[in-house]
């Protein structure tokens, strides 16, 4: 009988990979047999298995399309710098001043270079070129396993981040693995406040809470003028409260549009903690725009405030 059932499950799966476009593709990236087509069919695939329809590269309309444009056509070198979450220090000590970096513990190229014994009890350790994988947030280095850090560390390093979405700044960033002090702002590890600039001017603050608590992750977003907006991602709910206008959010605005200046589109991310601003990152491309937005319309008007920074038919329009 048991057999029975693998055989039929086993019909089932085959059945699903051949008649499901979506599945397949998305089994074929992660087995990376989807690594060597070009950066354009990858998104274009990519885009009609997300949001069943094709992507419009010819006049893109909604901001996630445009963010599929600026990935293929607007390949700025300094990007790489400023995604990089070791040189980008550098590059935000020069913007807007160190004292808005969060200190910096130490910096390696392999977990077998770290020496645990001389680290803090508390920390955060993380790969500077993806985003998740291999990260370790510690708030007590007694209770850690090390030898698994270090293996979920490799991992990291080894990680082809470019390739998952053809977020190409990540793909020439050099691999390192980066320790900073251990940050919290409440009971749920770190409010993010994520400015989304469009063409240098702050137009709404995407607000991340209890990443790290029991009841999960919430997403609101507000105005500059902290006005609650009626949008959400499909998949993250929205806080059950208001949050409190942040005390240095005049602070973080001017700030955001220093380091937007001439960029069609940046998200500026900071903390607020005891009353202090901290930078976080900066971001292109978020959810590498492969994540809607509820109400749908949402998408339209946001693409509306991108205005990209050149035309196909003008010479720095490059194919990829």
């Amino acid at each position: 009988m048991n057999g029975l059932v693998k055989i039929k499950r086993a019909i089932q799966l085959i059945y699903k990979f051949f008649s499901n476009k979506a599945l397949r593709f998305n089994y074929l990236a992660k087995l990376r047999l989807m690594d060597n087509i070009s950066d354009k069919k990858f998104l274009s695939m990519k885009y009609r298995n997300v949001y069943g329809c094709d992507l419009n590269l010819e006049s893109p309309l909604t901001f996630n399309e445009k963010l599929q444009w600026l990935k293929l056509y607007n390949r700025n070198p300094e990007y790489t710098i400023m995604v990089d979450k070791y040189k980008v220090r550098e590059y935000i000590t020069q913007k807007i001043g160190e004292q808005y970096l969060i200190p910096l513990i130490g910096v390696w190229d392999s977990p077998e270079e770290i020496d645990f014994s001389l680290l803090p009890d508390q920390f955060a350790m993380k790969c500077n070129h993806n985003s998740g994988l291999g990260m370790c947030i510690c708030t007590d280095k007694s209770k850690i396993d090390i030898e698994k850090v270090k293996k979920e560390l490799a991992k990291g390093l080894k990680q082809n981040y470019y390739l998952s979405c053809r977020e190409w700044p990540y793909k020439d960033v050099p691999r390192k693995i980066v320790a900073e002090k251990f940050m919290k702002s409440d009971a749920g590890g770190l409010t993010d406040y994520k400015i989304h600039c469009f063409n240098g001017i702050p137009k709404f603050i995407l607000v991340c809470r209890d990443r790290f608590a029991k009841s999960g992750l919430t997403e609101d977003f507000y105005t500059p003028e902290w006005g609650r907006m009626t949008v959400k991602r499909p998949k993250i709910p929205n806080s059950s409260v208001s949050i409190p206008k942040p005390e240095k959010l005049d602070e973080m605005l001017v700030l955001a549009q220093k380091l937007s200046k001439d960029i069609s589109f940046l998200r500026v991310d900071f903390y607020v903690i005891e009353g202090k601003v901290y930078f976080s990152e900066l971001t292109f491309f978020p959810a590498s725009g492969f994540e809607g937005f509820d109400p749908p319309e949402w998408d339209r008007i946001f693409g509306d405030w991108l205005v990209l920074p050149m035309k196909k038919d003008e010479p720095a329009y490059k194919e990829y």
